[in-house]
């Protein structure tokens, strides 16, 4: 069985495993457990003899301790999906080997091109190896990167018994990118007091906060007539959607927010004369600005509909995901032997907010505190994606040299 980083990587990547946010069933594709079988095979053959995949696609194996100390259990999740964005179906990767800088013009759409102007990250790759996709369709480093690199790390960890560890627990998921990685995971037969994602971006970033996440649906009924004696009577509820769009703060939105800023933000719209749909989704790092948000929204939407004396609304809020940094503030040893794993490398740590969420904050929430550690991709969710091997293997080394930590730092 091939075991490198890279080879592992490149064989995930060309199995397809898009996520379907239409779709009500977990996985919502039943492609990526197309993967999860591999992966589940592959753990198998490295002597992990628990490895099996459950009904809804997750993946779940076990590094037996090798020390007989309580250490306490950890978990190394990522995901399998990919993001529906962009195709991700007949991957074809490419590799630029000993990249010696500039910019690289993908081969299958030459108009696709990874400028260095909007990847300064690649300034710092001279003379690695560098893959990205032939520009037809996303690569996938988000997240089979970080699935490349638990796989590798276990591999090594079962090959050198000589690392003392305790119980390492090993856990795929499915439907991160739509928001439902940890929905049906199962902490109980999971069984780890606490995680870590491989699910980050630049090497040394750890990310330990989050934003929190509300989704808010607004369905309008309008007032349906022929439109030859509409004069005074119809409320058209598409007309009275867009309205309620148009006036959304231009300065609470994603294109004009950035660090610690909050948005509102329409990603869907549908309807017809009578009725109609607004999708949104709220974004904060604080929950008091979640509520100021939807307040405002709530507020606005009144004010529009009082044009509409004969057309009724509905405003519905639902919980998405909260900031990872509250759970994980409350164990902060779970960060502190993170960055000192980092160091130990050979990498300068850095502690990083997401204007986004993983499966580490609903996991967080869940009772599994959940950081996130880099897995050297970038562009995600692009045709642009690329990472190098050998920020790979660094993402493989922080893992292993994360283990030791737990271990050394636990009283015998």
């Amino acid at each position: 069985m091939i075991d490198t980083v890279l080879e592992r990587f490149l064989r995930y990547v060309v199995i397809d495993t898009q996520s379907d946010p239409a779709s009500s069933a977990q996985p919502s594709t039943e492609k990526q457990k197309d993967l999860g079988r591999l992966l589940v095979d592959e753990l198998l053959a490295i002597g992990l003899s628990d490895a099996h995949l459950d009904e809804h696609g997750n993946v779940y194996a076990t590094i037996p301790a090798n020390v007989e100390k309580p250490v306490p259990v950890i978990c190394f999740c990522s995901h399998m999906d990919t993001a529906p964005d962009f195709t991700g179906t007949n991957v074809r990767p490419q590799i630029v080997r000993n990249y010696q800088g500039g910019d690289i013009r993908l081969t299958g759409d030459t108009s696709r091109v990874i400028r260095v102007a909007d990847n300064p990250e690649l300034n710092a790759q001279i003379g690695h190896d560098i893959v990205t996709t032939d520009g037809t369709t996303l690569l996938g480093a988000d997240d089979k990167a970080g699935v490349a690199e638990i796989m590798t790390a276990a591999q090594y960890l079962m090959d050198h018994p000589e690392i003392r560890r305790g119980k390492i627990r090993i856990l795929f998921t499915t439907d991160e990118e739509i928001g439902r990685g940890a929905d049906k995971v199962d902490l109980q037969k999971l069984g780890a007091s606490f995680g870590y994602t491989l699910d980050g971006s630049t090497v040394g970033e750890i990310e330990n906060e989050t934003f929190s996440a509300d989704g808010v649906d607004i369905a309008i009924n309008g007032v349906a007539i022929h439109p030859g004696t509409a004069k005074g009577k119809m409320e058209n509820a598409i007309k009275i959607a867009s309205e309620i769009v148009a006036r959304l703060p231009k300065d609470i939105a994603p294109e004009t927010t950035e660090g610690k800023q909050g948005f509102i933000h329409p990603v869907d719209i549908s309807g017809s004369m009578e009725k109609a749909h607004i999708s949104l989704i709220i974004r904060d790092f604080v929950e008091e600005g979640l509520k100021t948000k939807e307040t405002l929204l709530e507020e606005l939407t009144k004010e529009v509909m009082k044009a509409y004396p004969g057309s009724t609304f509905t405003f519905t809020i639902k919980e998405q995901y909260r900031n990872m940094k509250v759970a994980l503030d409350r164990h902060p040893m779970v960060v502190d032997n993170l960055v000192e794993a980092v160091r130990r490398i050979g990498l300068t740590p850095e502690l990083h907010s997401i204007r986004g969420g993983t499966d580490g904050s609903r996991l967080s929430f869940m009772g599994l505190p959940c950081p996130n550690i880099f897995t050297g991709g970038h562009a995600y969710h692009s045709p642009l994606e690329w990472v190098s091997r050998q920020d790979m293997e660094k993402s493989v080394e922080t893992i292993v040299e994360l283990v030791k930590v737990w271990e050394e730092r636990t009283p015998g």
